[in-house]
């Protein structure tokens, strides 16, 4: 019914459906002729079909009788029935007709296809038969020669699997025996060799993974690559204290093959941070277990910081410089390396230039982030040194050593701050404090120390002269050495300037290769120590020095010594001369270069040395001048003998260094004894040394040898002020120009004090006043005949001439200190003749001229006695007679213009000389002006 409904299928279409048509019953002929007979209403026909039950057009199996009896109902009515009956006949009726139909339509094509199907049955025959021929055939050939020659090829294509299993199999050995290899190479330190070597393998056996054994091969050859990484770190660890060039190289190259060269620079400088830890200490641990005498374990599990709490005074120089030594090596070995990344760098980035682009910037960050880290690293590692010294330092009280030993500890320290500047530039500020706090608080005892043993020396002093050759210079003081060395402060090579001919070789290029920095400090700890127990600086000079000694005075020297030395008289100088030098400035040589010493080594507290030193040369000045030049009856003559910068500088001395208290105070408060013990007490003099022999000229010579030792300390001084100005910081350089201004520049103003005191007592001014009050000055003639105070007053001259000669014999005089002599008892003299003339009742014009007389043959006798020109004062004497000669008038200009005389001269003058010529109210108008002068005095 179904190809009845949807009309037959094409032939090619329709031939899987054969079998159904064939099933389906044909009309014959006599019914194709009802069915064309009976009247056809094609409409009426089509909606027969369409009134057909869908179920009647499945294609399951369908039992139509059965379909029909079901639908039967209960009680049959057998018109319904044949009514029933007659519309499934017409509906079979409207169908077989027009299956009828649509088979008439389709003959001719059936025809055709059914022919077709015939051919192909007849076709199909025929390839079966040649098949079964082919394959009879085939058979023959195989059963001759064909399986042989198959064969053959067969057996060549498994010679060739066997032939690659074969090689596959000694890969695998291979592969299996890399271990031992690679354990080879690694004890041969070829740390690139064997990570090419695994990495290789590594591939090899990826391309075999389809083994089963190669699986374990790969986890065995990773656990072996990262053994290797495992030793490649320690053999990276070993570079931080001995650098050696072919190690590291193969180092790099080995992490350059992994790939992590970023992070092997992150390792090395975890590594250089360990380095120093553990270098620091195993070194201190070494020193104390040596002291101790044990190795107990306790001192290991100590902190570092507890551990140098246990160095013994005795090991702590050692031990600190065992520990620069081997901080130098770390650092060393940092600088090696970073000249090795730049060396690397530069032949990396031609070879780059020349080479392919491929990478270039992958490599170029790395070389970036290597560069960066390594200098971030200079500063961490100094750093880390730094505090590691610093903790050193402060395990041990640095005030228990000696100064030899504490200078050696700063000289250590200041070699280690030249390596860190030169390390990194850095400041090394961390050790600069610390030592700068230890070093101030040492030096303030040490200090106080030397002040008091300066007293001690000066209270012991007999001031004898200690001969010198004239080329004698500080330098070549043992304390001074250094100095020679560098006549100005070091440079930091990084501050010298570019266009210096010679380079300045940095520490790290001199010990590159071979040498320490920190051994020589021990070795010329050693030489020093020889060379003052030898010598004690004069090593040179020390055996004709020693001949001279032996002789009391010039007058005992042989002539072939004397002659190398300066004639007295004339001033001349040979090649050797000698000048004026006690033992006890010896001492004060010796003071200021341990202090320059330490200075020199440690720049940060030079202001603070600098005013120690100060303080020394303050001392000694204010004790000469206590011991030789104070004299209140003499200042209060008014001449101006101590100029005011001296007296301010005196003064000055005095408050701030001198403590003038006898005993402490015991209710005093803490900030007054804090402050007295900045202070010293004053000096007394050595009850050895006479002043008040007038045979000696009142301690003559050891004035001048006391006086001008400090006149030539000052210059040695003034030597030294370049070098204290460079080493100044330039804040406090005021405070060195004041010191030099206003102390050093006074040194010799203290002459004429000193010396005063010798011409005051020198000549007998008051026997001369004496024998001019008993001459009778109103006599009415002029007189040819000097009076004998003149001839008493000239043979005191000629007596302080002798004695002053037989002191030269003991002590040269220098001509300034013999010219300051003479002027001071000449202007005495002459400052005694006007008081003697003031001391004048009665005058007259005639005992005018006699006083005129008088007064020239005094000079004219004492110009034979000295060289002295102009004579001191001469004008005052002549001016002072001459104005007896004045007007009323003229009197008053002149006693306003000359305030050089006291009241009692100028009053004297006006009652005795003018008395007798000007009325009593003119006298008392001069009298006025001469006390409206003395008012502002008093």
């Amino acid at each position: 019914l179904e190809k009845v409904e949807s009309g037959l299928k094409s032939p090619p279409e329709s031939l899987s459906d054969l079998g159904a048509i064939e099933s389906l019953r044909v009309p014959g002929k006599e019914e194709f002729r009802e069915l064309r007979e009976q009247p056809s209403d094609p409409q009426a026909e089509q909606e027969l079909i369409n009134s057909i039950e869908q179920v009647y057009f499945s294609t399951d199996s369908f039992d139509i009788v059965k379909y029909e009896l079901e639908k039967l109902p209960p009680v049959l009515n057998l018109q319904e029935l044949e009514e029933y009956r007659d519309k499934l006949k017409q509906q079979q009726a409207a169908v077989s007709k027009k299956v009828a139909d649509l088979i008439l339509e389709k003959q001719p094509a059936y025809v055709k296809e059914l022919e077709r199907v015939t051919s192909l049955q007849t076709g199909l025959q025929l390839a079966a038969v040649i098949c079964t021929n082919g394959r009879r055939h085939l058979n023959i050939a195989k059963e001759g020669f064909t399986q042989a020659s198959l064969g053959l090829l067969a057996n060549q294509r498994k010679r060739q699997l066997l032939i690659g299993l074969l090689k596959s199999l000694r890969t695998i050995k291979t592969l299996q025996r890399t271990d031992v290899r690679l354990s080879e190479m690694l004890e041969e330190e070829d740390y690139p060799g064997a990570i090419q070597l695994c990495l290789e393998c590594q591939k090899a056996a990826s391309t075999f993974k389809h083994y089963s054994c190669i699986s374990e091969l790969n986890s065995k050859l990773q656990d072996t690559l990262e053994q290797i990484e495992e030793q490649l770190d320690v053999a990276l660890s070993k570079i931080c204290k001995n650098f050696d060039i072919n190690h590291y190289t193969k180092v790099q190259q080995a992490y350059r093959l992994l790939g992590k060269t970023q992070t092997a620079m992150d390792q090395l400088h975890m590594h250089f941070t360990q380095a120093i830890h553990n270098t620091v200490f195993q070194v201190v641990l070494g020193y104390v277990e040596l002291c101790s005498g044990n190795t107990d374990t306790k001192f290991q599990k100590l902190q570092y910081k507890d551990l140098c709490t246990h160095v013994t005074p005795d090991s702590y120089i050692p031990c600190l410089a065992d520990l620069c030594k081997a901080l130098w090596e770390v650092m060393l070995s940092y600088y090696r390396t970073m000249e090795w990344h730049e060396k690397h760098d530069s032949e990396d980035t031609t070879s780059a230039s020349e080479g392919s682009n491929m990478g270039t910037e992958e490599t170029n960050f790395d070389r970036g982030y290597i560069k960066k880290k390594l200098e971030h690293g200079l500063t961490r590692i100094w750093q880390d040194v730094q505090l590691k010294v610093k903790t050193y330092l402060l395990g041990t009280d640095l005030s228990i050593f000696k100064y030899d030993d504490f200078i050696f500890v700063l000289d250590i320290i200041s070699r280690l701050m030249q390596v860190g500047e030169e390390f990194c530039g850095s400041k090394s500020e961390v050790l600069q404090e610390s030592i700068r706090k230890q070093s101030v608080n040492y030096f303030k005892n040490y200090h106080r120390t030397r002040l008091d043993e300066l007293r001690m020396f000066l209270e012991n002093e007999t001031w004898e002269l200690c001969p010198v050759k004239s080329n004698f210079s500080i330098l070549q003081l043992h304390e001074f050495k250094f100095m020679e060395q560098s006549r100005s402060p070091s440079v930091s090579p990084s501050k010298q300037p570019a266009s210096t001919s010679s380079k300045t070789v940095t520490l790290f290029e001199q010990y590159c290769s071979d040498g320490n920095p920190f051994e020589i400090q021990a070795n010329h700890k050693d030489e020093e120590t020889e060379d003052v127990l030898a010598s004690n600086g004069y090593e040179s000079d020390e055996q004709e020095k020693s001949a001279y000694q032996e002789y009391d005075s010039d007058s005992d020297v042989p002539e072939e010594l004397k002659r190398d030395y300066v004639d007295e008289q004339t001033g001349d100088a040979p090649v050797k001369r000698l000048i004026d030098f006690s033992f006890f400035l010896n001492l004060i040589f010796f003071f200021s270069g341990k202090y320059m010493q330490m200075m020199n080594i440690l720049k940060p507290i030079a202001f603070d040395v600098i005013h120690f030193m100060s303080q020394l040369f303050d001392y000694y000045l204010y004790a000469i001048y206590t011991f030789f030049g104070r004299n209140d009856s003499l200042e209060s003559t008014g001449l101006g003998l101590s100029s005011s910068r001296l007296r301010t500088t005196l003064n000055r001395i005095q408050e701030s260094l001198i403590d003038m208290e006898v005993s402490a105070d015991p209710t005093a408060t803490l900030t007054a004894a804090e402050e007295r013990k900045e202070k010293v007490p004053s000096p007394h003099l050595s009850h050895l040394v006479v002043l008040t022999s007038g045979d000696t000229l009142y301690g003559l010579a050891e004035r001048v040898v006391a006086t001008e030792s400090l006149v030539f300390l000052a210059e040695q001084f003034e030597f030294l002020q370049p070098h204290l100005d460079a080493v100044m910081p330039a804040v406090k350089k005021p405070f060195l120009q004041q010191f030099y201004s206003q102390t050093v520049s006074t040194a010799s103003e203290l002459r004429k004090p000193i010396y005063w005191i010798v011409a005051g007592k020198a000549i007998d001014y008051e026997q001369m006043l004496l024998l001019m009050a008993n001459v009778k000055w109103d006599v009415k003639e002029i007189m040819s005949q000097h009076n004998i105070y003149v001839d008493a007053l000239l043979k005191e001259f000629e007596q302080f001439n002798r004695r002053l000669n037989e002191v030269s014999k003991r002590v040269r005089i220098p001509l300034p200190v013999s010219n300051i002599l003479w002027e001071h008892c000449i202007r005495l003299a002459n400052r005694t003749i006007v008081e003697g003339y003031a001391n004048v009742k009665k005058c007259s014009n005639e005992g005018r001229a006699l006083m005129q007389l008088d007064f020239q043959q005094f000079l004219m006798k004492l110009e034979k006695l000295t060289d002295i020109r102009p004579i001191p004062d001469k004008e005052f004497v002549e001016t002072y007679i001459k104005a007896y000669y004045l007007t009323e008038n003229d009197m008053e200009r002149w006693i306003k213009e000359h305030r050089e005389y006291s009241t009692k001269q100028l009053t004297n003058l006006v009652n005795v000389c003018l008395g007798s010529h000007i009325n009593k109210k003119a006298r008392q108008k001069l009298l006025a002006a001469i006390d409206d002068i003395d008012r502002p005095k008093r």
